[in-house]
């Protein structure tokens, strides 16, 4: 089968001789129908392997956002047959800790955790193996790239959103319109928030988010006089999709008193006065990292029963054989979700 690496350096490395998998015990294989592009395998993968511990690359075939048809079943899976339609939840854990026990594999502390397309091989091939535990069936109403958008970037804003329980009374600020943005200000506006107001650096992004219907408002992220106009305020909930320090602090200090603050972007430093900016205004901030196998199910339900396709979100499409073209597309920082896909 042909399947991606990614070996550093911005590059991609596409191999057509890598052997099919077979499934052991508890395990299927499944034929790839979307594969997308996450911020953080650009970030700690294809510019340059810089990850440790849980983003510690091995060498896998790349590829975190799985979804898939499965084609082959091992022993000891009794909930998944040949034909089914999944999204693979992108690590999976020992399956015996209290976080895996309650669907948290991103949180499991053993060594055998492994995540796709960093410690186990990922979706950038033809053929997947997967733990059958890591398989969420897709509703019937939504595609492949619907799923593959869930495994990591809607299932990441969706897990934060509850966190930050938003409602009608709500105005959200969400700093960062990328992908996980851009999920963020569509999941919030099915729950019932209709001031959404979203700061990016890029005009393109900007755009988009506004086209999509994700936002009510945009403003450039250097602009604080358009904010102070967009929330004059300010957010009673706010969300950081960015991973920039300058702009996780624009969220916390754009928050009201008693407000709610998610910080769900990776990386980047924050310096802030905390009895300023936290304590006197008594806000709770909330530090969210993906999502569990049962709200990631959760939210595929909801999504069915609102009609909305994350798939909206996508806005470049590559086949296998582009993979390199779809890294170099994803990395420019000016688009929606990039996507590797294979026709049904």
């Amino acid at each position: 089968m042909r399947a991606a690496y990614l070996p550093g350096g911005s590059r991609v490395d596409l191999r057509d001789d890598v052997v099919d998998p077979t499934p052991g015990h508890g395990q299927v294989v499944l034929a790839m129908k979307a594969s997308t592009i996450c911020g953080s395998d650009l970030r700690a993968i294809y510019r340059e392997h810089l990850g440790e511990g849980p983003e510690a690359y091995q060498g896998v075939v790349g590829g975190h956002e799985p979804a898939g048809q499965v084609i082959a079943v091992g022993p000891g899976v009794g909930h998944l047959t040949v034909g089914d339609r999944v999204v693979v939840y992108h690590i999976s854990g020992c399956g015996i800790c209290d976080d895996c026990r309650e669907g948290f594999q991103i949180s499991c502390q053993s060594e055998s955790r492994a995540a796709y397309g960093w410690q186990r091989d990922g979706g950038h091939a033809d053929l997947l193996l997967a733990e059958a535990r890591d398989c969420v069936v897709l509703p019937d109403s939504l595609s492949y790239l619907d799923g593959a958008c869930v495994a990591c970037g809607f299932g990441t804003a969706y897990e934060a959103l509850r966190r930050l329980a938003p409602s009608g009374r709500d105005e959200l600020l969400i700093t960062g319109l990328g992908p996980v943005g851009l999920a963020a200000g569509l999941l919030a506006a099915k729950m019932g928030v209709t001031t959404i107001v979203g700061t990016d650096i890029s005009p393109e992004r900007r755009a988009l988010a506004v086209r999509l219907g994700a936002v009510t408002a945009t403003v450039a992220s250097d602009d604080d006089a358009g904010l102070d106009a967009a929330l004059p305020r300010g957010a009673s909930i706010a969300f950081d999709a960015s991973g920039a320090g300058v702009a996780q602090a624009q969220a916390i200090a754009r928050t009201r008193r008693w407000g709610r603050v998610a910080l769900v972007g990776e990386g980047g430093q924050l310096s802030i006065d905390v009895s300023e900016h936290i304590i006197h205004k008594q806000l709770t901030i909330h530090g969210s990292w993906v999502t569990s196998t049962l709200h990631m199910a959760e939210l595929l339900a909801d999504l069915d029963r609102w009609g909305l396709h994350p798939e909206v979100v996508v806005s470049d499409r590559f086949p296998l054989e582009q993979v390199a073209e779809a890294y170099r597309a994803a990395d420019s920082g000016r688009l929606g979700k990039v996507a590797v896909v294979w026709e049904d």
